[in-house]
């Protein structure tokens, strides 16, 4: 079952709303900002749980932030060859 639904009025520049109308597709404007909206609050929460998390134990450095990049690329590489290097 489907969320209820209201009906807002919103302003934002013409061609951002066009380039949007046109990216759209079938699902319609509305759902395409909707997703749009959606993406934003989960990046708007992960940015406070970040700063939770930083105020608790520090600053995230750059070689932890890499660490975990190379952990995420062998493990999408794992996935690809179906988990045949998994340890």
């Amino acid at each position: 079952m489907s969320e209820p639904t209201g009906k807002y009025s919103i302003t934002m520049p013409r061609d951002i709303a066009e380039a949007a109308k046109a990216r759209s597709g079938p699902s319609g404007l509305s759902a395409y900002v909707a997703a749009a909206v959606t993406r934003q609050i989960e990046r708007d929460n992960l940015n406070e749980l970040i700063a939770v998390v930083e105020a608790e134990h520090g600053p995230i450095t750059e070689e932890e932030i890499q660490a975990l990049r190379d952990q995420l690329h062998q493990a999408r590489r794992q996935q690809t060859r179906g988990g045949a290097d998994a340890a």
